[in-house]
C-alpha cells in the first residue's frame, strides 16, 4: 500500500518517469485556462496523497526527486516553445516539493507549491497573448518584444525571474529552504538545478526579448493590465517573504 501511494503521489508531484504523463497532457491541452488550473491543482493533489496516507518519505526518493528537478532544468536549456518550457519548468520545481513533505516543513508544503505555481499561471496568460498575436509562443520565431511590446516585455521577464528563483521572490526562497533541509549531495543537486534554471532562463528571454523588431508589429498589452501583472508580481514576492522566507 505504501509503494503505491508513493507510486500515485509521484504522478502529481513528478518523478521521473512518471513525470511523462503530466507533460503529455499539457501538450495536449492549449486552452490556457485549463492549463492554469492544472498548474494549481496538480501538485496539490500529490501532498494530498502524502498527508493523507502519512507515509514516511525514504531518503532514494527524495535523490530520485532531486534528480528529477535537474533533468528537467537540463531539458530547459533546449526549449524554445513557451508553453513547453513552463510545463518543463513547473515538473523541474514541483520535484522539489518531496523535500519538504520528508521534513518538518510538509505542512508549509502547500503555501510553497501554490507560490511556485503562480508564476507559471502567469506565464500561460503571456503565452495565450503571444498566439491570439503573432499565431505561435516560440522564441525562435521572432525578437526584439523590448521594441515592439516594452510593456509585455518587461512583465515576461519579471515573471520568468520570479519562476527560475531569482532572490526576492518565493521559488529563491524555496530553494534556500531546500538547501538547508539537504545533505551535501542533495545541495549540490539543488544547486545544478537552479544554476540550469537561470541558464535556461537567460536563453529564453534573449530568444524573445533581444533582436529585429519584427515587421508584423502588434498591439502591447493595455496599461491596466500591466499594472494587474505588477500587482500580481508584488503580492507574489511579498508572499514569498512572509510565508516561505520568514522576512516579515
Amino acid at each position: 500500500m505504501t509503494n503505491l501511494m508513493i507510486l500515485l503521489a509521484a504522478v502529481f508531484l513528478p518523478l521521473f518517469p512518471m513525470s511523462m504523463l503530466f507533460n503529455a497532457i499539457m501538450a495536449k491541452i492549449s486552452q490556457p485556462y485549463l492549463r492554469m488550473a492544472l498548474f494549481v491543482i496538480w501538485p496539490q493533489i500529490g501532498l494530498l496523497i502524502l498527508a493523507s496516507s502519512q507515509i514516511d518519505i525514504p531518503e532514494w526518493i527524495i535523490i530520485w526527486a532531486a534528480a528529477t528537478a535537474m533533468f528537467y532544468a537540463f531539458r530547459l536549456t533546449v526549449i524554445r516553445d513557451v508553453g513547453l518550457w513552463t510545463s518543463f519548468l513547473a515538473t523541474s520545481t514541483w520535484a522539489l516539493l518531496w523535500i519538504f513533505s520528508a521534513s518538518a516543513m510538509a505542512e508549509q508544503a502547500i503555501y510553497i507549491a501554490l507560490t511556485m505555481s503562480i508564476p507559471l499561471v502567469v506565464l500561460t496568460l503571456l503565452a495565450h497573448a503571444l498566439v491570439t498575436r503573432y499565431g505561435a509562443a516560440y522564441a525562435g520565431l521572432f525578437g526584439g518584444l523590448a521594441q515592439n511590446m516594452p510593456r509585455f516585455a518587461g512583465v515576461l521577464v519579471i515573471t520568468v525571474l520570479a519562476a527560475t528563483a531569482t532572490p526576492g521572490f518565493p521559488n529563491f526562497f524555496m530553494m534556500i529552504k531546500a538547501s538547508v533541509l539537504s545533505t551535501p549531495l542533495l545541495m549540490v543537486m539543488l544547486g545544478l538545478t537552479w544554476l540550469l534554471w537561470s541558464w535556461s532562463a537567460a536563453r529564453f528571454i534573449q530568444g524573445m526579448i533581444v533582436g529585429t523588431e519584427p515587421e508584423n508589429k502588434q498591439p502591447d498589452i493595455s496599461l491596466q493590465a500591466t499594472w494587474l501583472y505588477a500587482v500580481v508580481l508584488v503580492v507574489l514576492a511579498l508572499a514569498g517573504s512572509f510565508f516561505i522566507g520568514g522576512l516579515l
